[in-house]
């Protein structure tokens, strides 16, 4: 019987009974369910399968044996015993102010006390009725009850970054929230409860429920749930060997090949200390679907938010690649003292790199090229404040340009990016503006770029790397570019590329800030300028 591709489904039985892929982590569900009681958080970016989790854990808890009977826990000692549910999608709520939030809430609690037989009061407070419906859900059938809510922060996350009424919002949501979840602490609610089950982005504070650790085990960072959501290597080949088969036949590109462009453009998620990697579900469905390298993930939501702390905190965008984060950082977020950085971790805009167990230490960067290239080309807009389309898609050409040696178109569209840029946007700026610029340029084209790289003699501006060339690159601002190239050849900045195997060929710009544009270049192989090569490739 023909599978088909799971593009936007979400819902668990749709998903077995309609015949679509399945990757199945009810092993990792069953860990959680096992015990008596229990009590999870679990954040993860969007679109990473949450609300798929949600729903299959709110089948399982409704017995409905049949739906698993193919997958790893339908063969495991689970014993099958139907259990009252409360479900709350908080994405599907109103949330444009707290009255409306608390209306829809309300709303939600009498809708699901009716349908259950269950009389409420006419009048009385949120965190009241929550209660009555959950004891009195547990009364009724005789089981305690499981709590399942999808996307707890949206109501939060959806008004930050928007200026300061909307954080009012923010905080106003926050604070209807704090009662309505302390409910789950209660003594008399706790005793009622099986199973409690919170997903969203961030864990943020004065929130009441993550106020006390005891209550609830959060398991994001934990490594037994490493893969918990998102595709692993082994459930990538296994799961989805004939779609793979087909796009390389029609393709006509070798499997092997295939999958490394799969890996470079969508793999990448490390949430754990673990060596665990992850693929974006999301991507790979709609990859798999439609057969193009897009940015399928990314164009689903702009960063808005995050774009907006960046520019308040004017933050160095270049730094994002390789910032460290002390283990610390990745805690509770306070509304009034947001930190950027694990954010830009949670929402899934960089990842784990490496984590040093001797100090507590995460090095972070970009997981994969979707979401590299195409934050970096977000952020390029934004920060060169150009609005011309022809302009801003030229970048894209830069990374054939260096690729294919050709200097000269490189250079020249480097100028006309530069020129494009409105005077305000650029007047006065030093250095580092035109360092900024450079990079986001060729990152958002797609080259690998680092910047800032480390060596015994110093630190080099920036490094290119193609699959056989490695330039390496030093910017000046109102000097000539000889000054850059001695520089590089003085600090020996190419010495440990000398063993790749690869073309190395050295580049010194110079940005003249009057004129805000490219005055002077000089580019070449190594072997160029070194004793004996021409001096001058400008």
């Amino acid at each position: 019987m023909e599978k088909f591709l799971p593009v936007g489904i979400q819902v668990f039985e749709q998903m077995i009974t309609g015949n679509f892929y399945y990757v199945d982590k009810t092993r990792y569900i069953y860990e959680m369910v096992r015990p008596s009681q229990g009590f999870y958080f679990l954040a993860r970016p969007r679109r990473f399968g949450k609300s798929l989790t949600v729903s299959t854990l709110e089948n399982l808890f409704r017995g409905k044996r049949e739906l698993f009977k193919d997958l790893w826990i339908g063969k495991s000692d689970w014993e099958w015993k139907e259990h009252p549910v409360i479900t709350i999608d908080f994405s599907a709520l109103g949330m444009s102010t707290s009255y409306e939030l608390e209306n829809d809430l309300l709303l939600y609690i009498r809708n699901m006390a009716e349908k259950n037989g269950i009389t409420l009061p006419d009048k009385a407070s949120l965190p009241f009725l929550f209660t009555n419906l959950i004891v009195n859900l547990s009364k009724k059938y005789g089981e305690r009850v499981v709590v399942l809510m999808d996307e707890y922060d949206k109501p939060i996350i959806e008004h930050i970054g928007k200026g300061e009424e909307h954080l009012k919002i923010a905080k106003a949501n926050r604070d209807l929230l704090k009662p309505f979840f302390g409910v789950l602490k209660g003594a008399e609610v706790s005793s009622a409860l099986r199973f409690v089950f919170l997903t969203g982005i961030s864990k943020f504070a004065r929130i009441s429920i993550f106020s006390d650790l005891n209550n609830l085990d959060d398991i994001s960072m934990q490594e037994r749930y490493d893969a918990v959501m998102g595709y692993t290597e082994e459930e990538l080949e296994s799961c989805f060997t004939d779609p793979i088969r087909r796009l390389s036949h029609e393709a006509e590109i070798p499997a092997d090949g295939l999958r490394q462009d799969m890996r470079n453009w969508y793999d990448g998620y490390r949430f754990t200390e673990s060596q665990t990697k992850v693929y974006n579900p999301f991507s790979i469905v709609r990859f798999l679907k439609t057969g193009r390298f897009e940015n399928h993930w990314f164009e689903t939501a702009t960063p808005t938010f995050l774009l907006n702390l960046i520019r308040e905190n004017d933050y160095p965008v270049a730094d994002i690649e390789n910032m460290e984060l002390p283990k610390e950082l990745f805690s509770v977020y306070d509304l009034d003292n947001l930190r950027l950085e694990p954010l830009l971790f949670q929402t899934g805009y960089i990842t784990i790199r490496d984590f040093d167990r001797r100090v507590g230490i995460y090095r972070m960067g970009y997981p994969n090229q979707e979401v590299k290239t195409s934050f970096l080309s977000y952020l390029l807009n934004d920060f060169a404040g150009i609005r011309d389309l022809r302009i801003m898609g030229a970048y894209k050409n830069l990374y054939r340009y260096l690729e294919e040696k050709d200097m000269e178109s490189f250079i020249r569209t480097v100028k006309s990016i530069y020129a494009s840029v409105p005077y305000t946007q650029i007047a006065n700026q030093g250095e580092s503006y035109y360092h900024t610029m450079f990079y986001l340029m060729l990152s958002a084209s797609g080259v690998d770029t680092d910047t800032e790289v480390l060596s015994s003699m110093g630190r080099l501006d920036m490094k290119a790397e193609f699959s056989d060339i490695i330039y390496i690159i030093e910017l000046k601002c109102d000097q000539g570019a000889s000054v850059a190239i001695e520089q590089i050849l003085e600090k020996r900045y190419y010495e440990p590329y000398l063993t790749s195997g690869k073309d190395i060929f050295l580049m010194g710009i110079a940005f003249d800030s009057t004129e805000r544009s490219i005055s002077d270049y000089q580019w070449g192989t190594l072997g160029d300028f070194l004793p004996g090569g021409p001096a001058d490739h400008s």
